[in-house]
């Protein structure tokens, strides 16, 4: 699975580049290329500070903050690998507008991703049906009368730990 994404990213990466480069020649896609990486550098580090200094200050709503974070921080990711798509979608990732927009489409892939990978476990007993919402069991009233002593309560101080 790694070895196939790792695939399908060069290719997308090098097809970008080969029309690009058909398109506009080569000197232009070198400054592209710099261009979109030094921008998408200096957004990484304003929102990354930005973005430490909410998670710090927020009481609130925290969902959002952290959310918001950990979508920086793949936007931070994605603008230092390299490759022209993968910094343009890092870059995006890093604006707020944006962001706000991919938080929902974020949130939908990560809890379809949990969902596959964690399995449901049933713990009745085969052929027993639920009986509702209710714990079936036995309610003992009883009141100790008497002094400390009687009850059989040892003091902390005089247990010893076990190791």
């Amino acid at each position: 699975m790694v070895m196939r994404t790792f695939l399908v990213y060069a290719l997308v990466e090098l097809t970008v580049l080969g029309v690009l480069t058909w398109s506009v020649g080569l000197g232009w896609t070198l400054l592209i290329l710099l261009a979109t990486s030094v921008v998408g550098v200096a957004l990484a580090g304003s929102q990354v500070k930005r973005q430490i200094l909410r998670l710090q200050r927020t009481r609130t709503d925290p969902q959002g903050a952290v959310a918001d974070g950990m979508l920086v921080a793949l936007g931070t990711v994605l603008v230092f690998i390299p490759g022209l798509v993968t910094t343009a979608v890092g870059a995006l990732m890093l604006l707020p507008p944006t962001r706000s927009m991919v938080r929902p489409l974020a949130g939908m892939l990560l809890t379809r991703g949990i969902a596959r990978r964690v399995t449901v476990v049933n713990l009745t007993a085969p052929g027993y049906a639920s009986r509702g919402d209710f714990i079936d069991g036995e309610v003992v009233e009883e009141q100790v009368y008497g002094r400390v002593h009687e009850a059989n309560i040892v003091p902390r101080s005089n247990i010893q730990p076990r190791f």
